[in-house]
């Protein structure tokens, strides 16, 4: 699927061994070495696991189910990331490589998919071609459809949605900042708005803040029953269709920068019927402020899913988050739906461990 790296060269034990700290971290695993240092900040089980097993030979736990259940995907990925064979001599058979080398080789911590490579062996989109139509015209079946979309591919810039209509591709394209630049100023006017009305602050922030935890419930609910409808979704080109553009392309690209956090376009569609409900649930005043907290929540959660991809946690929460999340992408996609929290997760039965 990827383009594989450099592995002609042996490694004895004892040198794996030494690779057991965060900043160098290697295992070995069926006759192969693998540098998973860049890797380990995102692995879904975190670090600390990870360090449990650095500089060892992972053969035994990777068999264990309970302790090691990866999907397919996860092991291909596993791939990526080989740096030569184990010696059973002993010894090296080659110099060791420089720091040089091995600062090139932690550079690549997602090596490029070979597109024409992986068409040939998947049959499924080229990625050099506009995706939307591919799957307009595809005639792919759903359980296919499904496995292609979890086997992550990774390109080093946005693949092509629409292609030669400029307007539409931009539309699927959506920077980070573009996420706060839009929605907080609409949450300020929300909150302003229900200020005037209300005429006490506190009153307001406690609107604002059951908003917030309502967006939460909201979060799960979409990502649940909307982006993963996967159960009910009939078996046509249609169907397969809109949820490629809804959320598959997600996890089928899942570290594209431009296509993590959600269009303006479509989060105006999907926000307009929510705020409709929350002006008729609520009296005036009390439902503008409780839409202001739940676009703040929404802000939240879009940002913390980029970071969760893109970033590098410190603190615990979000360190535990990314792990979560990751183990969405890699492990279960039919569990774990929390993105900012697992409360919901664990209310509904749907957490992931």
């Amino acid at each position: 699927m990827v383009q594989a790296p450099t592995t002609d060269r042996q490694w004895s034990s004892a040198e794996v061994a030494r690779h057991n700290r965060a900043d160098s971290l290697w295992v070995s695993y069926r006759g192969k070495v693998f540098d998973l240092t860049e890797f380990a900040q995102d692995h879904p089980g975190g670090l600390d696991l990870l360090l449990d097993y650095a500089g060892q030979d992972v053969e035994k736990v990777m068999k264990d189910p309970l302790e090691h259940a990866h999907s397919d995907a996860a092991y291909d990925l596993l791939d990526d990331y080989c740096i030569g064979t184990l010696n059973p001599a002993g010894g090296s058979g080659c110099r060791p490589p420089s720091s040089k080398e091995i600062d090139a080789a932690a550079a690549e911590v997602l090596p490029a998919t070979d597109i024409k490579a992986d068409l040939e062996k998947e049959h499924f989109l080229d990625l050099s071609k506009p995706l939307f139509m591919q799957m307009v015209r595809s005639s792919f079946s759903k359980e296919f459809y499904m496995q292609q979309i979890h086997k992550p591919r990774y390109l080093s810039y946005p693949a092509p949605f629409f292609g030669t209509d400029a307007w539409l591709e931009v539309t699927t394209k959506t920077p980070w900042f573009v996420i706060p630049t839009i929605w907080l100023p609409l949450m300020a006017w929300y909150a302003s708005a229900g200020y005037a009305i209300v005429q006490d602050l506190l009153v307001v922030g406690l609107y604002m803040a059951f908003g917030l935890g309502l967006w939460t419930l909201i979060e799960y609910a979409l990502h649940r029953f909307v982006f993963h409808i996967e159960a009910l979704l009939p078996d046509h080109p249609l169907a397969l269709c809109i949820h490629f553009t809804l959320h598959g392309v997600h996890h089928y690209l899942p570290m594209d920068r431009y296509r993590l956090v959600m269009p303006p376009a479509l989060g105006l569609t999907l926000a307009y019927p929510l705020f409709k409900l929350g002006h008729a649930a609520f009296p005036a005043g009390m439902s503008h402020a409780v839409i202001a907290g739940t676009i703040l929540g929404y802000v939240a959660y879009d940002l913390t899913h980029y970071y969760l991809h893109h970033g590098r946690p410190f603190f615990q929460h979000l360190c535990s988050m990314k792990s979560y999340h990751l183990a969405h992408h890699y492990k279960n996609f039919n569990l774990g739906f929390g993105v900012t929290v697992k409360f919901w997760d664990r209310a509904f039965n749907t957490l992931l461990n």
